[in-house]
């Protein structure tokens, strides 16, 4: 900073006075050439950060300056470049055409080149640094910025399903107190009457609907108790889920098989775990309905990892498309004409409860859901 040049002026007082001397030249020749959205906000502050940085970078040519000096500038420019919500790719298009602009007009100082290259190295660390410093803040705040809105985003979602649990509690408990006396009455009726027709079809169809009733429940419900966990053995599990729907599974015409792991058991809710396979299963006889030309089939395996289970629930029915994939075990999202939406919804948050993981895979040929499950849950 103490060269001298021959005219007893250093030479960064020498770049400095030509500086000052060209000064609304360059700065309008930058202007030119910057991005300036039309419906940015801050679009009449554009010129005036841009002088302001100017003003920095003479500054450094004389006196060292700290990196708070530079942040106030960066992180007011990078506040702005949020609330206009402009793409930082401009900015930082904008901040090196600043960089070339003073460079070119440094170059034309006079003094030799030699002598410039500690000042252009100068320039060029104040510009990075400053830019560093922008692009960290601006990425800081928008990431406050999607905080933010994924908080709100998750409070009404939450009260989606406070509405939900209000507007179904009442409505569903109106349903299931007639409900389960009309099951009780139905058993007397069957014992009674041991070879009445239809018997076995309307108690299985009032089955069903107690089964809804219920997922309409954990949708509500979900966070609201703890039920007991106990040890399952899971081919013993299928095969009461097999009886219960047997009857869907004939109506459907779907050839079921299964491999189940005998060795496979698992530390949970018996009930919740049962009706996420229910509801797997009934989705898969439901979507093997929509093909008639081909042979339905439904593969069911349980095999034993290290200290997980996993479960594969497999039919050749139509391709899930892979844009949706995810999105089937979003709440209220539904594919079926008469769908809830909530019945993988709630499938998803009974294994996450457990510690497990649910996704789906699907192809032309094939479509699989897989849930694995620790072993034990502690």
């Amino acid at each position: 900073m103490n060269s001298i040049s021959g005219s007893g002026c250093s030479v960064e007082e020498k770049v400095i006075k030509f500086l000052e001397k060209v000064q609304s030249e360059f700065l309008g020749m930058w202007l030119e050439n910057v991005i300036v959205n039309e419906n940015d906000i801050f679009k009449d502050r554009v010129g005036n950060n841009g002088y302001e940085m100017y003003l920095l970078v003479k500054k450094s040519l004389l006196q060292t300056i700290s990196d708070d000096e530079l942040k106030e500038l960066a992180y007011k420019v990078a506040k702005e470049r949020v609330l206009s919500k402009s793409n930082i790719g401009e900015f930082v298009f904008n901040m090196n055409i600043g960089r070339s602009t003073l460079i070119k007009y440094v170059n034309k100082s006079g003094v030799s080149i030699q002598e410039l290259q500690p000042i252009i190295d100068r320039i060029n660390d104040h510009f990075d640094r400053y830019c560093f410093h922008a692009v960290t803040r601006y990425t800081e705040l928008k990431d406050i910025e999607i905080n933010e809105k994924m908080l709100f985003v998750n409070q009404s979602h939450k009260d989606r399903l406070s509405l939900l649990g209000q507007m179904s509690s009442s409505f569903v408990h109106e349903f299931r107190n007639p409900l389960t006396s009309v099951m009780g009455f139905m058993k007397l009726l069957k014992n009674e009457h041991p070879n009445l027709k239809y018997m076995d079809t309307i108690e299985h169809e009032l089955d069903q609907l107690k089964f809804r009733i219920t997922q309409f429940l954990h949708a509500s419900r979900l966070d609201s108790g703890e039920k007991t966990h106990k040890e399952i053995q899971v081919d013993s599990l299928f095969s009461d889920i097999i009886s219960f729907l047997y009857p869907s599974i004939v109506d459907g015409d779907v050839n079921v098989s299964t491999s189940i792991d005998p060795h496979c058991k698992i530390i949970a809710a018996k009930d919740e775990i049962k009706q996420v396979l229910v509801n797997i299963i009934l989705n898969s006889i439901d979507a093997l309905k929509q093909k008639n030309s081909m042979e339905r089939n439904l593969w069911i395996t349980c095999e034993k990892t290290e200290h997980t289970i996993s479960f594969k629930i497999t039919n050749n029915g139509p391709k899930i498309p892979e844009e949706i994939r995810e999105t089937i075990f979003e709440p209220f999202y539904t594919t079926k004409s008469f769908g809830t939406g909530i019945g993988l919804y709630v499938c998803k948050s009974i294994i996450e409860k457990h510690h497990g993981t649910i996704f789906c895979e699907s192809d032309q040929h094939q479509t699989s859901f897989v849930i694995r499950l620790p072993e034990k849950v502690e």
